[in-house]
C-alpha cells in the first residue's frame, strides 16, 4: 500500500516508518519536523489546507494514498500546557481524518492511547486485567482528547460505511536502548500507573501493520502492549500490594501484562515478539 504516516519522526514513528517499508509498503512521512528528502514531507497538521494539500499530492513524492496511519500528537500529558494539547492534538486528528475522508482514503489506523482506560488509576480500575470492554476514563486532557477521538471515529465510520478506523490504544512505547532501565521491582507504585506495562516499538509497529492488513470497514479499538510486565516481581503480588480491592479476572499469570492484549490477539492477529528480558 501507498501509506501517508503523520508524525514519522517521533519514537513510535520512525520504528513505524521503518518496519512498513521492510515489508514493502511505500510510506510517506509527515511531520511537523524531520529531515529533507525522498519520503518525508513537512506539515503543519493544525492547519487544515496544509493537510488536505499534502494528502493530495507533493510534487514527484506521490499522488495520493491508499491508507493513512495517523501517530502524530504531543505523545503524553505535562509537556505542553493543557490547552496547548487540546488544541494541537484535537485539531490535527480531525484535519486529519475529515482531509482522508474527502479524499477517499477508506483505511486508517492511529494512535489511541492506554490513557483512556483510566491512567495513573489513582482512582483504580473496575478490574484486572483491563480491557476494552469498559467505557474511557479520561483522567487528563491529553486523555479526553484520546477519547474524544475514539468518538470522532465512531461518527466518521457511521457516516461512511465504507471506512474503516483502527484505534490502537498502545501502552507506554520503549525502544531497546530503554531497557537498561528495567526491571523496576524497588518500588511497586513506580509503574503502577499503567498495570506495569509497556510496548517495544517494533509490536507497535506490528500492530499497525496487521490493523491495516485486517481491520474491516466500520469502527474498533485494541489495546497493545507488550506480552509481559515491566517488572520480575509477581503480577498477583503486585496486585495484592498496590490494588487489594480490585476484582482480578482469571489467571493473572507470573509476568503476563495486566493490559489485555487478546482481543487484538483474536481479530488482528497481533503478536508481540519483543520483551526487555530478552536485552536488544
Amino acid at each position: 500500500m501507498r501509506i501517508a504516516l503523520t508524525g514519522s519522526s517521533g519514537k513510535l514513528g520512525t520504528v513505524v516508518a521503518r518496519e512498513l517499508r521492510a515489508a514493502g509498503h511505500d510510506v510517506i512521512g509527515f511531520d511537523v519536523r524531520g529531515e529533507r528528502g525522498p519520503g518525508f514531507v513537512q506539515v503543519d497538521l493544525t492547519d487544515y489546507g496544509q493537510v488536505v494539500d499534502a494528502l493530495t499530492g507533493v510534487n514527484d513524492q506521490h499522488d495520493g494514498f491508499e491508507a493513512l496511519v495517523h501517530l502524530a500528537a504531543i505523545p503524553a500529558p505535562g509537556i505542553r500546557s493543557d490547552i496547548a494539547t487540546f488544541h494541537n492534538n484535537m485539531a490535527s486528528t480531525f484535519n486529519v481524518f475529515w482531509a482522508a475522508t474527502r479524499l477517499g482514503i477508506h483505511k486508517i489506523v492511529y494512535a489511541s492511547s492506554e490513557t483512556v482506560l483510566g491512567l495513573p488509576f489513582d482512582v483504580p480500575p473496575p478490574y484486572i486485567p483491563v480491557d476494552e470492554e469498559y467505557a474511557p476514563r479520561p483522567e487528563s486532557v491529553y486523555s479526553l482528547v484520546k477519547t474524544l477521538e475514539e468518538r470522532l471515529a465512531v461518527e466518521l465510520v457511521r457516516w461512511n460505511p465504507e471506512l474503516s478506523i483502527t484505534a490502537l490504544r498502545f501502552s507506554n512505547v520503549m525502544v531497546p536502548e530503554d531497557y537498561a532501565e528495567f526491571p523496576f521491582d524497588d518500588d511497586a507504585r513506580t509503574r503502577k500507573w499503567n498495570l506495569w506495562g509497556y510496548i517495544d516499538a517494533r509490536d507497535g509497529a506490528q500492530a499497525v501493520e496487521r490493523a491495516l492488513e485486517t481491520a474491516p470497514a466500520g469502527f474498533d479499538t485494541f489495546i497493545i502492549a507488550a506480552a509481559d510486565t515491566v517488572m520480575t516481581r509477581p503480577n498477583a503480588e503486585l496486585v495484592a500490594e498496590v490494588f487489594p480491592g480490585v476484582a482480578t479476572r482469571g489467571d493473572l499469570g507470573e509476568n503476563t501484562t495486566l493490559l489485555s492484549i487478546d482481543k487484538a490477539r483474536r481479530l488482528l492477529g497481533y503478536d508481540p515478539r519483543h520483551s526487555w528480558r530478552d536485552g536488544r
